[in-house]
Formats: C-alpha cells, sequence, structure tokens
C-alpha cells in the first residue's frame, strides 16, 4: 500500500507527486498515456506563461535552473508586429485581457510594497511538455514510481485507504488525488459535485497548411466573428468561434470545418489545405463545491475548469498541489494539526472560484456584438491606464492571491517576500528541502529556543536582513505562504500559537 496514488501525470500530478516525495512519502502516479510526448504539449500549441507566482515555486524548490534550461530562450510567443508607417511602435509584449494586450511598462511596482528582488520573481514563457520533463525527473530522484499507460476505471474508499482499479489490477493507498484533467474520472467516480456556466463559445487550436496566411494579422485579434490568434508563420491558429460550445467535442475536428470556422472568425478568404494537429476547447466554467470526499481528494483541471484565456489554468493547478502537498504529507505522517487538510478545500477554492469569474469577464468582453464591442473599448481605455495595467498584472501575476489567516500584518497569508541575509542567504534557499521556515531577524535571537520544539518541521535562520521591511520575524509555510508576522520584538507566544496551529504540537 502505497501513502498516496495520484491520477494523472500532467503537470499538477507531478508536481503533487514531487511535495509528497520531498516529504518522504511514498507515492505513485497512475497515467492513462502510454508516453509523455504529444504534439499538444510541444511548441508552439503546448507553449503556456507561468505566473511569478509559479515560478516562484519551481525557485523555492531549486527547479527554476532546470525549467529555464528545458524551456529555452525566452523569446516572444507571437511574432512581432510592425507598426504601419505612420502608426507610433507598439508596446512590447506585456500580457492580455480578452485579446487586448498590455503594456508591461506600464506596471506600477509601487502598488506592491513587499516585493522584493528575487530570481522567482518573474514570468516565465515555457511548454507543457518542459514543465512534464522537469518535474518527472524530480519526482524520480524523489522516488516516486510513475506507471504510464494505466486507465483507472474504478474508485473505492473506506475509512482507511483507498482503492484504485485499472482493468485487472487493484492500487491501494492511504489517500488519492485526481489530476487527471477537465474529464477527470476521478472526479466522477467519486461523486464529487461539479458546477457552473455553460460555454458561449468552441475554441480551436491547429497546425495547419494554410494558403492566403498573409490576411491574417498576427497575435491577437477580436473581431465581430469571434477572435483568432496567430501564433507564427508556420501556420499553428487558435480561434474562437462563439456558436454556444455547439460543436461535438467527442469528433475530431475536419479541414472543411475549421476553414469554414476560420474564415468566419476572420474575416477572410485563408484555405486550409491541410491539417497537421487540431483539437477544440470550449470556456466552459466549472468547479467542484468540495475539493475532498473523504480520502480521496481533486487538484488542478479536475477541480475546476474554464476557458485557457489568460493561461490561469496551470498555474492555477500548480497552486493546488503547493498548497495540498506539504498539508497532506503532514497528515500521512501523523503529525498534521486537527483539520490541517480541511483547509486545502478552505483556501484553494475561493481562488479557483475567482479565477473562474476572472475567465467569464474575458469571454463576456469578447462575445461578438455592439453590446460587447462597446465593453471592449471601454476596457481598452481602462487596462490603458497605469492603474488599469496594474492591476491586470496583479491578477496575471498570481500577486492577488491571498489566504484569510486571519492575521493583521498584510504580509500574513501572502507570498512572502524573498527575504536575503547578510550573508547572502535567500528564504528560496532555505525552502527547498519543502519544511516550513522561521526567519528571525531580532537582535537577541529571540525565537530560537521556541523554533526548537518543532525541529524537523520548521527551519530556523537568524540574522540581520538585507531588507527586512520593518519586522523582526516571520513564520512561512512550506508552500511559501507568510503564516505569522513579527515586529522588531517578537511574540515568542504569538509564533507558537502559529507554529502549533500550522505544524502541530511541538516535541515534547
Amino acid at each position: 500500500m502505497h501513502d498516496v496514488v495520484i491520477v494523472g501525470a500532467g503537470p499538477v500530478g507531478l508536481a503533487l507527486a514531487c511535495e509528497l516525495g520531498l516529504a518522504g512519502c511514498s507515492v505513485l502516479v497512475l497515467e492513462r498515456e502510454p508516453g509523455p510526448g504529444s504534439p499538444l504539449k510541444a511548441a508552439p500549441l503546448g507553449m503556456r506563461g507561468l505566473s511569478a507566482a509559479s515560478v516562484e515555486a519551481f525557485y523555492r524548490r531549486g527547479l527554476l535552473d532546470p525549467l529555464l534550461t528545458e524551456s529555452g530562450p525566452q523569446e516572444g510567443l507571437f511574432e512581432a508586429q510592425q507598426p504601419e508607417a505612420d502608426e507610433p511602435p507598439r508596446p512590447r509584449f506585456g500580457g492580455h485581457f480578452a485579446g487586448m494586450m498590455l503594456d508591461g511598462d506600464k506596471v506600477d511596482i509601487g502598488a506592491f510594497p513587499y516585493r522584493l528582488p528575487s530570481p522567482g520573481l518573474q514570468a516565465l514563457r515555457t511548454r507543457l511538455d518542459a514543465v512534464e520533463a522537469v518535474l518527472s525527473e524530480q519526482a524520480v530522484k524523489l522516488g516516486v514510481e510513475i506507471r504510464r499507460g494505466v486507465t483507472v476505471t474504478a474508485v473505492a474508499q473506506n475509512r482507511e485507504g483507498v482503492t484504485a482499479l485499472a482493468g485487472q489490477d487493484a492500487y491501494e493507498a492511504r489517500w488519492l488525488v485526481g489530476c487527471d484533467g477537465g474529464r477527470s474520472t476521478v472526479r466522477r467516480l467519486a461523486g464529487f459535485d461539479f458546477i457552473g456556466t455553460e460555454p458561449q463559445f468552441t475554441g480551436y487550436v491547429m497546425h495547419a497548411a494554410l494558403a492566403g496566411a498573409d490576411e491574417l494579422r498576427p497575435g491577437f485579434n477580436l473581431t465581430p466573428g469571434g477572435m483568432y490568434i496567430r501564433m507564427s508563420a508556420m501556420g499553428y491558429i487558435g480561434m474562437m468561434d462563439f456558436d454556444g460550445g455547439a460543436f461535438d467535442r467527442s469528433r475530431q475536428p475536419t479541414r472543411d470545418h475549421l476553414q469554414a470556422v476560420l474564415r468566419r472568425v476572420s474575416g477572410t478568404d485563408v484555405t486550409v489545405d491541410e491539417v497537421h494537429v487540431a483539437s477544440s476547447f470550449t470556456d466552459r466554467a466549472m468547479q467542484t463545491t468540495a475539493y475532498r470526499q473523504g480520502r480521496v481528494l481533486l487538484a488542478g483541471d479536475a477541480a475546476h475548469i474554464h476557458s485557457p484565456l489568460g493561461g490561469q489554468g496551470l498555474n492555477t493547478g500548480l497552486g493546488d498541489a503547493m498548497n495540498l502537498g506539504w498539508k497532506l504529507a503532514a497528515t500521512v505522517r501523523g503529525n498534521a494539526p486537527e483539520g490541517l487538510l480541511d483547509t486545502y478545500t478552505g483556501e484553494r477554492h475561493p481562488i479557483g472560484a475567482g479565477v473562474l469569474d476572472w475567465s467569464r469577464a474575458q469571454v463576456a468582453v469578447m462575445n461578438p456584438g455592439p453590446h460587447a464591442q462597446a465593453v471592449q473599448a471601454v476596457v481598452r481605455d481602462l487596462i490603458g491606464t497605469r492603474d488599469g495595467t496594474t492591476y491586470v498584472f496583479e491578477r496575471l501575476s498570481g500577486a492577488w492571491v491571498r489566504y484569510d489567516l486571519g492575521g493583521e500584518h498584510p504580509l500574513v497569508g501572502a507570498s512572502a517576500p524573498d527575504f536575503r541575509l547578510g550573508d547572502g542567504t535567500r528564504l528560496g534557499d532555505l525552502m527547498e528541502d519543502g519544511r516550513g521556515v522561521a526567519l528571525d531577524f531580532s537582535t537577541d535571537r529571540s525565537l530560537h529556543a521556541p523554533a526548537m520544539g518543532w525541529e524537523g518541521r520548521i527551519r530556523y535562520a537568524a540574522g540581520t536582513a538585507q531588507e527586512d521591511l520593518g519586522l523582526g520575524a516571520v513564520l512561512v509555510r512550506p508552500d511559501g505562504v507568510v503564516a505569522w508576522a513579527g515586529d522588531r520584538r517578537p511574540d515568542r507566544d504569538a509564533f507558537k500559537r502559529a507554529a502549533s496551529r500550522w505544524f502541530g504540537s511541538p516535541a515534547s
């Protein structure tokens, strides 16, 4: 019997496996596909933007350098769109809202007073296959077993554990986590309630040989028929057709169908000569009412689905994995405080709901017709301002995520700044082993003695910070979230209460 069986070897399942493996849990990952390769995960169809929050997670586990190497040069995702002779130069790429591009130079960094320089504080363009390659290698190093070509057909649980059936094979574990995507088998088999809104459009991505492709403008293009995205000169195209999600996604889109959609959406006479690969999706926005049913949990698209606009799905799923991993590991080890695992739903469900609404808002703005076009004009003016750009940046970067942990300091519940001690050690360096961290900036090292009660669960580090942001100490959870912040004279009793809340009772 394994401690945890994870169904799904995509980025979310592998990230969770790494977190559990880092904590010493025995983990088995079951993946339906026989191999990791897929043209939909390679460039450019598999290109994704990792938010600063996701990049920070890789940095805190020592995986940022391998990810940068695997991702390759950080070139633009879209072809350079040259201005007309009488137009000023267009701003460089800085993200988008509903296909309306932002100027990253307009972000007001002063709106984020607790930001500190960090190797991980950056967005990153990468590929799904690159993310999976880095996480797979790390998982194997940590003793995780990955079995491919295994399709789970039944799930049964009792008070002691869970059994996943795949054909004639039975896989037993104390816990099971479904990370098996938007059409999650685990979600259905375990009986999770899945509610939300029906689609407004059918989306398509394709790599095709095109005749007359010069009529298609590079990048995002909102049109009276929907939206199309020309990703490169090599025939990689994305399309959103506002048909109410009418296309039957159980069928593979044909050449004739894709050509009809492209002409209708783009308003051009482009001809699709040959389709090399194509896939469809919708903006159906659904979420489970809870992320846990007994000993079965969900993460990533298995727990929430929405349109891929803004690239929030992958980032939200990675956030799920980081939040769940240390909590489930503590539960497996038997040193979790009461109710710790239930905070996974309590903290991540509102974040998922917020991402679904962010997606719905973009779809509403994109919807063809005079009313939506009027809204587009207003939104375009707003996001062209410094405040508007900063607001959207906050959403896209993940800086908006803050859990309600009850602390008074603005940092409590937010991602910890990358504090740097006088000897050059960064908080990110101290988090690579997956433990919590107590940083003590006080001159008398007042937290040393109480922190020893959680030795093995909390790493204690002391020293003068190059920039302490007016704090005397901070307690950081394994997922990088600030659990407690103390002033220049840290309150030992407050620290111990926070440590007990998140890391269980101190050792006797």
